[in-house]
């Protein structure tokens, strides 16, 4: 199996707990909040470790690509949120696909607003 490279981490605390942070999460990811595997198109359910861990993957011709929320106790009623970002881009057109999704910033922007959706559906 390839590694993926390391290419950000974003995270946010909310004030809940990470139980109810696990439901907002999978409301605000999955097509089907009940079932972890219904996420969004391009990604595929890699492992779920509830209410700890969702980590989905996915692959197209210019990347290979996984998206992993880690979500960590920071007392009775705060959980913190992370989302890392692995991926690598082949070739001349994934390089030039790097550029256009993350060197824009763009990916920063998509992620920074998940969380925030997160935090809110908690």
């Amino acid at each position: 199996m390839e590694r993926l490279s390391y290419i950000d981490e974003h995270a946010r605390s909310i004030d809940a707990n990470r139980d109810r942070v696990w439901t907002a999460l999978l409301k605000v990811l999955c097509k089907d909040p009940t079932d972890p595997a219904t996420l969004p198109t391009g990604f595929v359910l890699d492992a779920v470790v509830a209410p700890a861990r969702l980590a989905m993957k996915g692959r197209h011709w210019f990347s290979k690509y996984a998206l992993i929320f880690e979500l960590d106790d920071e007392g009775a009623n705060r959980t913190r949120v992370r989302a890392m970002t692995l991926a690598n881009f082949p070739g001349p057109h994934g390089k030039i696909y790097r550029a256009l999704v993350i060197g824009s910033g763009g990916h920063k922007i998509v992620v920074r607003r998940m969380l925030r959706q997160i935090a809110a559906a908690a």
